[in-house]
């Protein structure tokens, strides 16, 4: 997972799990969440995303409730990293138990219009906006997040290592 490469979604600060799913599909299977991710937002965009799609976000991405259906939709849904100026801690914490990658970023909002091409480069926590050239740096995630994300989330790391029931 040395590089990841998609096009960009642009959120703005404080984008909540609300706003991910809405509560109302929090017992939904996934195959109904992901038919509702970020309706309130941006209402096209279930038609519009594609696999291996980037979202760009501003402060506190995934605040609000604990839900692993936010994180775990979006991933259904093709997106491939999500980058912003900081997360909610539970929603960065799902989002690498589920193998989702994650990474923070100061500066970042603005520095991406919506579909531009973001790549991100891992082993040099290094941004680069691929439309424009601007690049910047990341904030380094620890060698037993990049074990996860590498491994496609925490339960393939435990039965890897003898500890998984499944």
């Amino acid at each position: 997972m040395d590089v990841i490469e998609g096009r960009v979604w642009v959120f703005g600060d404080n984008v909540d799990t609300d706003a991910i799913v809405a509560g109302e599909y929090l017992d939904a299977p996934i195959e109904e969440t992901i038919k509702h991710v970020f309706a309130s937002l941006k209402p096209d965009f279930v038609n519009e995303v594609r696999q291996g799609d980037v979202i760009v976000a501003g402060k506190n991405f995934g605040c609000g409730s604990s839900r692993e259906n936010a994180p775990a939709s979006l991933k259904a849904v093709g997106i491939k990293c999500i980058i912003a100026e900081s997360f909610a801690r539970i929603f960065f914490r799902n989002a690498i138990a589920i193998g989702l990658p994650v990474i923070s970023a100061l500066g970042v909002p603005g520095r991406f219009q919506e579909g531009d091409t973001a790549s991100i480069d891992f082993s040099r926590s290094m941004i680069v906006n691929v439309t424009d050239g601007d690049s910047l740096h990341a904030e380094p995630l620890a060698d037993e997040m990049i074990e996860i994300l590498d491994s496609g989330g925490i339960l393939e790391v435990l039965r890897r290592h003898g500890g998984g029931n499944q």
